[in-house]
């Protein structure tokens, strides 16, 4: 099983139109899409897009539950207030790989991203080395792209201003299950405490 933890991207303030982040990002694939018809850009599916907090990879089916527990672990850290804007590339600009949008929440998600290392750590699972850098991963070039193509989808880019594509509330995040392009939910943890439930 190749598993890893995220926050689902939430549509944003319900009846504000401008703050709907999935429509705002639909919108945005739907305008980037014919200007890289001619290249090699891996799409990601609207209901994909997700904030991985971490990338746990191969683990044993016997051993789902134990990573379940460990999760709970976490607790309740509390509501994480979300803002998607901003466009860029890794690693670069002139070599892209991956076209990715900005995600911005403060120290809170760090904190979560930090406990959930910890957290599956103690289960044998290997710490983060590199710090983290939360992102929508738009899409993926499989292959090197034409410089023109590249060209012309950059300043599509360019053309459209300010990236901003709405906020939410984080209220849960989630251990996921990847396969065959697929990531389905497998348990749901709640990131502030339910009153009057037990």
């Amino acid at each position: 099983m190749r598993l890893f933890t995220a926050i689902e991207i939430s549509p944003g303030v319900k009846d504000d139109f401008r703050n709907d982040v999935k429509n705002n990002l639909r919108a945005l694939l739907d305008r980037l899409r014919p200007a890289a018809k001619l290249t090699k850009l891996s799409w990601t599916r609207l209901d994909n897009l997700h904030i991985t907090t971490k990338f746990i990879g191969e683990w044993p089916e016997d051993r789902l539950e134990e990573m379940k527990r460990a999760l709970l672990s976490i607790g309740s850290p509390g509501a994480i207030q979300v803002s998607i804007s901003g466009l860029g590339w890794f690693p670069n600009a002139r070599n892209p790989c991956v076209l990715w949008a900005g995600v911005k929440a403060g120290e809170e998600l760090r904190h979560l991203a930090q406990a959930t290392d910890v957290a599956v750590h103690a289960t044998g699972v290997a710490r983060e080395d590199r710090e983290y850098s939360p992102h929508l991963t738009l899409a993926r070039i499989r292959d090197r792209m034409p410089s023109d193509a590249l060209n012309k989808l950059r300043s599509v880019i360019d053309s459209l201003g300010p990236a901003e594509f709405g906020s939410f509330r984080a209220t849960e995040f989630h251990l996921y299950l990847s396969a065959a392009g697929k990531y389905t939910k497998l348990a749901q943890y709640a990131l502030t405490q339910r009153h009057g439930l037990a």
